[in-house]
């Protein structure tokens, strides 16, 4: 069983859900707390091992790149501030020389479509994906969840979590065969589905362990849904001939592309922040008290 090595991260959308205040800021880097909503999804992909991250951007999102790579300037005047605390923070977050990759999708065709530009890079191997819309709180994280649950299972891995079922309309969800605790083997995926006619109240939560085979699907994928070319769709096609288990993971997800998203991801990392959790503890029971 081959390594899960390397992360696709798609950061090439334009963030309408959030506009306006992705007129001047990639949505990925808007600031969850102290840090970028961006450093937690690399930080995940850090803790379950993985070597090497492929950031696939687009047009206006050179701040990500500069965000990865040292700030001369800042760091010197840290240095001479005595700051040292702060900059060795920031030191301890900088990728390693050589594994991170930024490959350009030049066209807004689709997650599937951005997926497929990481080809190249990622070769013949297994490889995570991770939507960087999506927080995962949970310890250990998401993706070290979904590895250990691939070093027992192998295939493809999909990472599910429980909603009511009458929200099965509002997301994709999977359509289970047989379950072993909170491992699941699948025969399907279906796109929100009418409650009644839900397979399952497991929705598909933004965490993907996928073989490279997907590519072959992806290379001749035509547009599916909102005319993308869609990820679901070359999985779906994958599952054909490959095995598919998803993973129902312990933690709770934070979807930053919705505004009342991004606010509860706020809140929720505010509050066991080592700094300011006691404050935004008592700030919050405040505002609620006075609303």
């Amino acid at each position: 069983m081959r390594k899960i090595r390397k992360a696709v991260l798609p950061v090439a959308g334009l963030g309408t859900r959030v506009l306006p205040a992705t007129k001047a800021i990639p949505k990925e880097m808007m600031p969850v707390v102290d840090r970028p909503a961006l450093q937690y999804v690399v930080d995940e992909a850090r803790e379950a091992g993985i070597e090497h991250i492929v950031f696939v951007t687009g047009r206006n999102k050179g701040a990500i790149e500069d965000y990865f790579d040292r700030a001369y300037e800042l760091e010197a005047t840290l240095q001479m501030k005595k700051k040292f605390d702060i900059l060795e923070r920031l030191q301890n977050e900088l990728p390693i020389a050589g594994s991170t990759s930024f490959v350009r999708q030049q066209t807004p065709l689709g997650l599937g479509h951005a997926i497929w530009c990481a080809r190249d890079v990622i070769g013949d191997e297994p490889f995570a994906v991770l939507l960087p819309d999506v927080l995962v709180k949970s310890e250990p994280g998401c993706l070290a969840q979904m590895i250990k649950t691939y070093e027992e299972t192998g295939g493809n891995i999909i990472a599910v979590d429980r909603i009511p079922k009458e929200e099965t309309d509002k997301y994709g969800v999977i359509a289970p065969k047989s379950q072993n605790g909170r491992v699941f083997e699948m025969n399907g995926m279906v796109e929100k589905p009418a409650p009644a006619d839900a397979p399952s109240n497991l929705k598909i939560t933004g965490r993907y362990i996928l073989q490279p085979e997907i590519f072959a699907f992806l290379e001749l994928q035509e547009p599916g849904a909102g005319n993308e070319i869609q990820l679901t769709d070359a999985m779906a096609k994958l599952m054909e001939v490959s095995q598919f288990h998803a993973l129902e993971y312990e933690g709770q997800d934070y979807d930053c592309g919705s505004k009342l998203g991004y606010f509860e991801a706020v809140c929720a990392y505010a509050i066991d922040h080592a700094e300011i959790g006691d404050g935004a503890r008592a700030l919050l029971k405040k505002m609620g008290q006075e609303a």
